[in-house]
């Protein structure tokens, strides 16, 4: 005969034993609310400042300064608690620091990348076509193109010229400015275009941003539009059209970051993936506030968006290297020191959105405004593109957060088959590193505009300063 439980023991039972996903901020008092409130106007404010990885590395190396950080000299011997950055050609930065033992007993990683998928400028990219002067764009990362038709967008990156002269461009943010954007058909002719399937009704090659349309003011000879383009780019920056050949040009949307909803608990804005990881990670190592047994480094890495190759991409070695100089100073194989070295790869994943939910499995999902997300492996099909976790650096992570009291949850990128994609952490994992993914779920991830809830923003916050102490 079976025991009948009673209520009570059902209920303990269920507590103990069961995992609860839904609504787990719910256990969040008024002060956690309220404090990830504030975090998130600083990270609207970083976000508005910083739309391209060279515009992310400049606002935090700013920060850092301000918190007294100062830039690294290979060869010097720092004292514990002092602070510093590397920059990395102004794409990539790396900030540590430095530990009671140094790197002895190695190094507490925490890396984010700063890159997210635009509109780049080919080399030669201005052209006149039918009295319109437009740019040719080569776009960055894995989009959808059709969303990037008909919405205001705005011209970031450096002119640099052949006398040495970087010249900075930030064109359309104020509204006071003019803005570009790439045009789109309408549907009384789309017919055709509408037929096609979605990935192929938008062309590459067709997404041509529109930059002018009037011409010099001269009836003699052609490119009068593509001429005064020329003109007033010479006469704001002084440059000629072959600068184009050495410039870093980005288009990327308009918008400003803002809150989303009624009870504006969500945060939209274009970049979430990944400065929605980068600005926690940046300010957990700024607001450490004591000196650290290990020595504790953030990185704000560059093209995890195309593979992360390039020598600012986590691909190349300037953070072996700078672990290397740290290890020379202490007297210790660098070899040794990334071996016993742990890692947060502080990136997001795909929020379960309700209706697309065929694509997700719903017990493997992870949700927004149930905490930062633990992802244990990424990769697509049968793991490809991966690295995985240790179950024992899963459960050391699961104890760090629950003894911080920091709201957590794990999740997959979807479906088996449904798709996949990967991170920084392999390229970590090859170091010999400890490694697994934590950052924040993200609903339109990749869009113009994505989506993100402050309560996991917050939590990542709190996860890495946890994972810090």
């Amino acid at each position: 005969m079976l025991n009948k439980e009673k209520d009570g023991d059902f209920e303990s039972l269920k507590e103990k034993l069961l995992a609860e996903k839904n609504n787990r901020c719910l256990k969040l008092d008024k002060k956690q609310i309220n404090l990830s409130n504030k975090f998130s106007e600083g990270y609207k404010e970083f976000l508005n400042k910083a739309k391209t990885e060279r515009e992310a590395v400049k606002e935090a190396i700013n920060l850092a300064k301000k918190a007294g950080f100062q830039e690294f000299v290979v060869g010097h011997r720092y004292k514990a608690g002092e602070k510093v950055y590397y920059n990395n050609r102004n794409k990539a930065v790396i900030f540590a620091v430095i530990g009671k033992k140094g790197t002895q007993d190695g190094t507490k990683l925490a890396i984010a990348h700063i890159d997210s998928p635009r509109l780049d400028l080919k080399p030669n990219p201005l052209y006149e076509s039918n009295n319109i002067a437009m740019f040719k764009t080569h776009y960055y990362g894995g989009i959808k193109k059709y969303q990037w038709t008909a919405i205001p967008l705005a011209l970031h990156g450096v002119f640099a010229t052949k006398s040495g002269k970087v010249l900075e461009v930030n064109i359309g943010e104020k509204e006071t400015e003019p803005c570009f954007c790439v045009t789109d058909l309408l549907p009384h002719l789309s017919k055709e275009q509408m037929a096609k399937p979605m990935q192929k009704s938008i062309l590459g090659e067709n997404l041509n941003v529109l930059v002018g349309s009037r011409p010099f003011k001269s009836d003699k000879g052609s490119n009068l539009v593509k001429l005064n383009i020329m003109k007033l780019l010479n006469e704001k920056y002084g440059i000629v059209e072959e600068d184009f050949l050495s410039a870093d040009l980005e288009l990327v949307p308009a918008f400003k970051a803002q809150d989303v909803g009624f009870d504006r608990s969500m945060v939209g804005a274009y970049g979430h993936d990944d400065r929605v990881c980068a600005y926690p990670a940046l300010m957990s190592i700024l607001d450490y506030d004591k000196v650290p047994d290990k020595t504790i480094i953030t990185v704000l890495t560059d093209k995890e968006e195309i593979g992360s190759d390039g020598n600012t991409g986590m691909n190349s070695a300037f953070l072996r290297y700078f672990i290397a100089d740290l290890a020379d100073v202490d007297s210790v194989n660098y070899r040794h020191v990334l071996t016993k070295s742990q890692c947060l790869s502080a990136d997001v994943n795909a929020a379960f959105d309700p209706t697309y939910a065929s694509v997700y499995d719903e017990n493997n999902s992870c949700f927004i405004n149930n905490g930062v997300v633990i992802t244990k492996y990424t990769g697509s099909g049968g793991k490809y593109g991966t690295s995985e976790a240790s179950a024992e650096f899963m459960a050391q992570i699961r104890r760090i957060l629950d003894d911080k009291k920091v709201l957590w949850q794990s999740g997959e990128l979807g479906k088996v088959d449904a798709g996949g994609g990967g991170t920084i952490a392999k390229y970590v994992a090859n170091l010999n590193v400890d490694v697994v993914d934590l950052g924040v779920p993200v609903l339109s991830m990749h869009a113009p505009f994505e989506v993100i809830s402050k309560i996991d923003l917050f939590m990542a916050y709190r996860a890495i300063l946890a994972f810090f102490s």
